[in-house]
């Protein structure tokens, strides 16, 4: 019997995967295969990819299948895959990025014609395309999204992995794990990733089992860098280890309780607002590298190189920021509070394109998804979909002493904070938001068009 191929994206799990669930029953044999496209380039984000395909390759072995690993342009290598095994499918989940859609489109266009293309909507709670205002428009600001996303109910009931799966023999040529040079940058840093993350679907289930303890705490804790009190999922629902689905289900099972219903709600908005930031990648594909607000390509930026170094490095002389750089260096994440108070300081503080920053991030974090992280670098420069105006700045040293009180997150990543060789801070940041705010006055009468709802 002929194969089908089960093309594994950035949604590398067994449970409550649409596409694997499709391919067994489909009642052919399976080809799992995955393919390196060139869209992870981060060196965190390879070293993720690296070990959660070995413990996806585990994990469809107890399965009775192999997966298949091959480098190249997706339609390229399905079509030389195809006409190699006589496979007559495509099993495979969408994705929203724009080097993402140009894949699925080409892959449409080659294989459409001698095979059956089968994609899912398996990543987000809700596709882009079935929220949208009155008028017919996409939504700009996350409340009216977020309530008008909630009104189409709740999303499906997560299914099981499936028992087994019929294998392809013999199994096709496949590159090694090694061979696709993941690991190939920033080794100095893989120690602390290691100490910190277990990638693949089994530490992101071990996560979701400590949703009932976080939610109690999860309102009042969250925004507190000191405390372990967010859930550290993003990674996990980066790469398709668990599904938003999972992650749904089970915080409305841990928040059922009165104690924890406030803790759940909340979380289920952090789940509303990825959706949000992939719903605005969707409508607006320049979203990496361009602001939604068409006055802020007038912005005069300021790149002072020697202070940009100093933001990468944690070396600002701002405990909070350099501390949250620093753990960002050292582990491929940081605390989502800190992301917004050093991104603030990047943008603000020392006037450098947002999307500098964004690129940084992108570089260096585990959970590094386009989709959220150009939302939220536009939303913290004030350029996006936020509603309130560019003039908020944050403090660095207040918002430090309101979400560290004591000092021990400064302290952990920071250890020479009260020593002589920590450095002076390299701006004043009363002086630097007043050039902010200068800055911002100069652009506002360039508004060309309004913000939608």
């Amino acid at each position: 019997m002929p194969p089908v191929i089960l093309w594994f994206r950035r949604n590398l799990r067994l449970a409550d995967n649409a596409a694997l669930l499709a391919a067994a029953e489909s009642g052919q044999p399976v080809i799992p295969l995955y393919i390196a496209d060139g869209q992870d380039e981060g060196t965190a984000s390879r070293w993720w990819l690296h070990h959660s395909l070995s413990n996806l390759d585990k994990d469809l072995r107890k399965l009775g299948v192999a997966l298949v690993l091959r480098s190249g342009p997706p339609h390229v290598v399905l079509d030389e895959l195809s006409r190699e095994t006589g496979a007559t499918a495509v099993y495979f989940a969408r994705r929203y990025e724009p080097e993402s859609r140009r894949q699925q489109d080409d892959v449409g266009d080659t294989l459409g014609s001698h095979l059956d293309l089968h994609c899912y909507n398996d990543s987000l709670l809700h596709v882009p395309e079935s929220v949208s205002t009155q008028a017919g428009n996409p939504y700009r600001v996350f409340t009216p999204f977020w309530n008008a996303a909630r009104s189409l109910g709740e999303p499906d009931v997560p299914s099981p992995a499936p028992h087994t799966v019929r294998a392809f023999d013999p199994l096709p040529e496949s590159l090694s794990i090694d061979e696709l040079e993941l690991l190939t940058d920033a080794v100095d840093r893989y120690d602390g990733y290691a100490n910190v993350w277990t990638p693949g679907e089994r530490g992101a289930l071990e996560r979701i089992d400590d949703l009932e303890s976080l939610l109690g705490n999860y309102v009042t804790s969250r925004d507190r860098p000191d405390k372990d009190a967010t859930s550290r999922l993003s990674p996990h629902l980066c790469f398709g280890e668990v599904s938003v689905r999972q992650v749904w289900h089970a915080t409305l099972q841990a928040g059922a309780s009165a104690s924890s219903a406030a803790g759940g709600e909340a979380l289920l908005r952090q789940l509303y607002w990825r959706d949000f930031s992939s719903y605005l990648l969707f409508h607006f594909p320049d979203l990496p590298h361009k602001p939604l607000r068409p006055e802020f390509e007038h912005f005069p930026w300021s790149v002072d190189e020697s202070q940009l170094h100093a933001w990468q490095e944690g070396m600002t002389g701002y405990p909070v920021v350099d501390a949250g750089m620093r753990q960002l260096r050292e582990t491929g994440w940081m605390h989502n509070r800190v992301r917004m108070i050093a991104a603030s300081f990047l943008i603000k503080d020392l006037l450098v394109p947002w999307q500098i920053g964004a690129d940084w991030f992108l570089d260096r974090l585990v959970d590094a998804d386009l989709a959220n992280n150009s939302a939220s670098w536009q939303w913290v420069a004030g350029c996006g979909t936020d509603a309130a105006p560019y003039f908020r700045v944050f403090n660095p040293t207040l918002q430090g002493k309101k979400f560290d009180p004591q000092g021990s997150y400064v302290r952990r990543w920071v250890p020479e904070v009260s020593a002589s060789a920590y450095p002076a801070p390299i701006v004043d940041h009363g002086e630097a938001r007043r050039r902010a705010l200068d800055a911002y006055d100069s652009i506002k009468g360039m508004r060309t068009s309004k913000q939608a709802p």
